[in-house]
Parts: C-alpha cells; structure tokens; sequence
C-alpha cells in the first residue's frame, strides 16, 4: 500500500472509496500517522467505531489493527470501552545492531534511529529509494523534537537518490500494455513527497537557525533497494519486495507490478557492531558517493 493523502483521514477527511482493507494495512496507515506527528503523543485516537466507518471494516479488524500498535509500544489503552491513546514515540534509544538484531518493517524501524542520528550536533542523512515517503514520514519525528527542544542539531545535510522522471521504470509498472497514468502517478508522489522533505527541512534554517542543506539527484534505473545511511556510521538496507496490486489510478482500477516500501524489512548496520558491520557501512557509503558523483544528474521537484 503506498502512503499518500488520500488514505489518511482519521482527522475528518473524506473517507475514500476504496476496497477494504485488511487489519495490517489498516495498522500500517495509522502507524504512518503517528510517525509523521499527525497523531500526536497523548492524542485520543479515534473511537473504533469510527475508524471502522472510515476503513470500510468490521470493528473487529480495528481492534486486531490496534493491537498490533499497542504490541510496537506505540498505543495505550487499547481495550473495546474507550480510544486508544497515542503513547510516547521512542526517542534516541533503538533496538541493537549487528548480526543479532532481528530485521523490522521500514515504519517501525526507520524513525526511531533517524530520531537518534538528529542528535548529533551534524546530521547527516543519505537516501536511495523510490519515492522517499517512508523518509519523509520519519523525519516528522525529530522536526517535532526540534520544535519542542529536545533536539538542538547545528547543522542538517540531506542527500537523496530517487529515479528519474526520464527513464521506465521497472517498478510500478502496468501488468497490461504500456500505460501512462502508473508512471505518472509515481512521478507525482515522487515530487510531492520530496518537496514536503525539502520544505520541512529548510524551514528550520528560519525557525532554529540550523544550517540546513538539502539535495536531490535523478538515477537512470529503478532501484531494487532502499538504503539510509545515517551520520556516516549506519547503513540501514531493505529490498523492494515486488507484488501484483490493484490501485486507483484516475478515477479507474489498475492492475500493476509494485513494491510496498513502508513494509520493507530493514536490516540495521553499525560501524561499531563489529567488523562485519563497519564493512558494510563502509562499503555502502562507496557506492553511494559513486551514484551521487558519476551517474546521477540533477534532479529538479516539480509541484
């Protein structure tokens, strides 16, 4: 399921006509939710009742949604009297690298460790992904610790490798003959989601005076993996698991080939885990230096 505005409307938008969801795409929705601080840390959430209305589902596949955040610590007071609240999201503390460390989905694992590298006084984040929404979505963490002064970074550089507008991509693609709306209906979600990233980040220049600098390059492939490397010392990788999909493309359903990067399992890299660990990071840190430096063009965000 791709994240975009018109899934989200637990805040009284227009309920969407789309197909039912299941108890893990309705728990995935509202886990992007709360990451990207549309559902605030102590914010009732919706009664279930409501939510079922919105999702078009039974309330029992609600409260099998609520409970699979309420396990990720995410909600409390999950029971069938009364809403759930949204619990503290995790801070700088995150689950332990190296070969033990189990992999998690990309919404659960990114935003607590892109909160941790926001502590340093220079952060520095790297991203090669498809749309950058899941980044987009976890870097709402941290601007929201910023804003309340938790985190106080001097200096933020952001670096990211999306495809380009210009090439076929391998993914989505129509399952049928070749059609025009999959291919824009990426690149939209694709500029709109990078121009949100580039406003949020730049706006701290004027807000907290935070030397803030922000760069897009355009690749010529699709790439079959994501990966984020953060403060030069963890590479966090996950692949782009492809999958037969109906979507709603212009007013009309669409069978495509696509991958579902909020769900990505995400192995976690550090340098200090061990030398398996530094090697990849290291090694990861290569090649993304080589894409940004030889084969990548500049990339400019249409609205």
């Amino acid at each position: 399921m791709s994240v975009d505005p018109e899934h989200a409307s637990a805040s009284g938008r227009t309920r969407s006509q789309r197909p039912r969801r299941s108890h893990r795409e309705i728990a995935d929705e509202l886990r992007g939710r709360i990451r990207s601080g549309e559902l605030r840390p102590g914010q009732r959430m919706p009664t279930q009742a409501r939510l079922a209305d919105e999702f078009g589902v039974e309330r029992g596949v609600v409260r099998q949604a609520l409970r699979i955040l309420h396990s990720e610590h995410l909600l409390t007071d999950v029971s069938k009297g009364s809403p759930a609240t949204v619990a503290a999201v995790p801070g700088p503390a995150r689950p332990v690298a190296g070969p033990a460390a189990p992999p998690q989905p990309t919404m659960v694992a990114l935003a607590p460790r892109i909160a941790a590298a926001f502590a340093a006084p220079h952060v520095r984040v790297d991203a090669l992904c498809l749309t950058s929404v899941s980044l987009t979505l976890a870097i709402g963490e941290p601007l929201r610790q910023i804003h309340t002064g938790q985190l106080k970074p001097a200096k933020i550089d952001v670096r990211v490798l999306l495809p380009s507008r210009d090439i076929e991509l391998a993914f989505p693609a129509p399952v049928d003959a070749a059609d025009g709306r999959v291919h824009r209906r990426w690149l939209a979600q694709r500029n709109a989601q990078g121009l949100v990233l580039r406003q949020n980040l730049l706006a701290l220049r004027t807000t907290h005076g935070i030397d803030v600098r922000v760069f897009f390059r355009a690749l010529p492939f699709t790439p079959p993996v994501k990966l984020y490397l953060l403060n030069g010392v963890e590479a966090l990788f996950a692949y782009y698991t492809l999958g037969r999909q109906e979507r709603e493309i212009e007013h009309e359903h669409v069978e495509l080939y696509d991958a579902d990067g909020t769900r990505s399992m995400l192995f976690a890299f550090e340098q200090r885990a061990g030398q398996r660990d530094a090697a990849f990071v290291a090694q990861s840190r290569l090649w993304f230096d080589a894409l940004w430096e030889t084969i990548s063009t500049d990339l400019v965000l249409a609205s």
